[in-house]
């Protein structure tokens, strides 16, 4: 007579993802440190007790699982190395396969809209996206108007993408070119950061080539939904560069960089996961490239070379530097030195000559996986920094992620802040320093242009 195996739901998680629950002693520093706590109707630390307690409905049927932003605080904080963050995905993904209604729908909605545009067309296409989202929840249509004002400023186009993988590549990276993955979000809303970082790069003399075929990497719906299917999407990616003989890959949106490196660490710590995936893919992936976001690459060329080529040096700016999330976290992911207080992006601003302030909230979530879904509390977030931005005297933030511009700049004129705060990526400000003329500044919600032509650094 054969045996069933009944698990609990704690063991059940430690099972798939290897975190032990019980090991939670409930200091409570994924809570205190969670910027959306006090929006949760159990508090992460509570949500971890109920687990232990094994009362799993009290866990699944809660808000809190669908309200995380995903923004690995608790993950890096957590003394006992539990990956709250990801147990928070698997409980989102349990509350479905039992059939437990998401206590916040919109959220579940946004996800399977999101990898239904990526399945379709490859990429995905803001637009659709917006308009399924706004039109299935009965949400006023405001999105539709922000939508309207990107294609008006050739943000994004009128037609969507169609790529899929190429079965084939012919063509073979040189020992000195970098893989570019410019995401979605480069190719439409944020037009500027891409048209800024290959200027950018140009003047550096550093080569960047950007690989046909490359998809959607995921993002935030692929790994609340999927862990195999958000494994997937960023490793084919991955082969496709390691294919074409690449030794480094290059991404510029924080979200693209997380998804990459938490791929390369998963299928590392789990080898029928990688063993699957190859499988499916015909492709035995050997993991020989390296993934690096675009601060790194920055880094690397030096300050000092960097301040050599600088034709206007920006003395009469004081910036704050905007790293969000998922550039340092969780560290033993990314690899970040100083995950809570970095400070590549000020080394950067001050060789262009500017001056970096220090703040309170320079890696600070702004809630861009709750964008589309739970605006109100996006803009609740990302209105805390703007504001911690102004406080410190700063003219500008500086920011090197898509996602975190969108909620600053995009949606800043929702806040009702009283100011309005030009939002750079840092590739246009070292751009304005290097006298590069085509950095995109026109595309804009927040226009730049005034504030920079007043401390002289453009000309009328």
């Amino acid at each position: 007579m054969a045996i069933t195996k009944h698990l609990t739901l704690a063991q059940l998680i430690e099972e798939e993802t290897g975190n032990n629950i019980y090991l939670c002693y409930q200091c409570k520093k994924c809570t205190s440190g969670c910027p959306l706590s006090e929006h949760f109707d159990l508090e992460p630390h509570r949500i971890m007790r109920a687990l232990q307690l094994g009362r799993e409905e009290l866990a699944l049927s809660s808000a809190t699982i669908w309200l995380c932003a995903s923004c690995q605080t608790c993950t890096t904080r957590c003394p006992e190395g539990l990956d709250v963050a990801r147990i928070m995905d698997r409980l989102k993904m349990a509350a479905l396969e039992r059939g437990i209604k998401p206590r916040v729908p919109e959220v579940a909605l946004f996800n399977a809209a999101f990898l239904r545009t990526v399945r379709t067309f490859g990429r995905s296409y803001e637009p659709a996206l917006v308009m399924e989202v706004n039109l299935r929840t009965g949400q006023p249509l405001k999105d539709l108007s922000m939508a309207w004002e990107l294609v008006r400023k050739r943000k994004i186009g009128l037609l969507p993408p169609f790529v899929r993988l190429p079965r084939r590549v012919a063509r073979r990276a040189k020992p000195e070119q970098i893989a570019y993955y410019p995401g979605c979000s480069l190719h439409s809303s944020a037009r500027e950061f891409d048209i800024s970082a290959r200027a950018l790069f140009q003047a550096l003399e550093v080569e960047l080539l950007e690989p046909r075929g490359w998809t959607c990497c995921g993002s935030s719906p692929a790994h609340t939904t999927d862990h195999l299917l958000a494994t997937r999407l960023a490793l084919d990616n991955l082969a496709l560069m390691e294919r074409h003989g690449f030794q480094e890959v290059m991404a510029p949106c924080a979200s693209c960089f997380s998804r990459f490196k938490t791929a390369l660490w998963d299928v590392g710590r789990e080898p029928e996961l990688r063993r699957q995936l190859d499988e499916e893919r015909g492709y035995e992936f050997q993991g020989e490239v390296e993934v690096k976001h675009l601060l790194e690459v920055l880094a690397e060329q030096g300050v000092e070379r960097i301040a050599e080529k600088v034709e206007t040096p920006l003395r009469d700016l004081k910036v704050a530097c905007y790293y969000g999330c998922l550039l340092t976290r969780p560290p033993q992911v990314t690899g970040a030195k100083d995950p809570e207080y970095p400070m590549v992006m000020e080394g950067l601003a001050e060789a262009a000559g500017a001056s970096s302030l220090h703040w309170s909230y320079k890696t600070e979530c702004c809630g861009a996986a709750l964008s589309i879904s739970k605006t109100s509390l996006a803009l609740e977030l990302s209105a805390r920094i703007l504001r911690d931005a102004e406080a410190v005297g700063a003219d500008l933030v500086v920011v090197a992620c898509p996602l975190c511009h969108a909620n600053l700049d995009l949606r800043q004129g929702e806040m009702a802040l009283g100011f309005r705060m030009p939002i750079l990526y840092i590739t246009q400000l070292l751009g304005l320093a290097l006298g590069l003329r085509r950095l995109g500044l026109e595309k804009h919600i927040v226009d730049p242009r005034p504030l920079l032509q007043d401390r002289g650094v453009l000309t009328a």
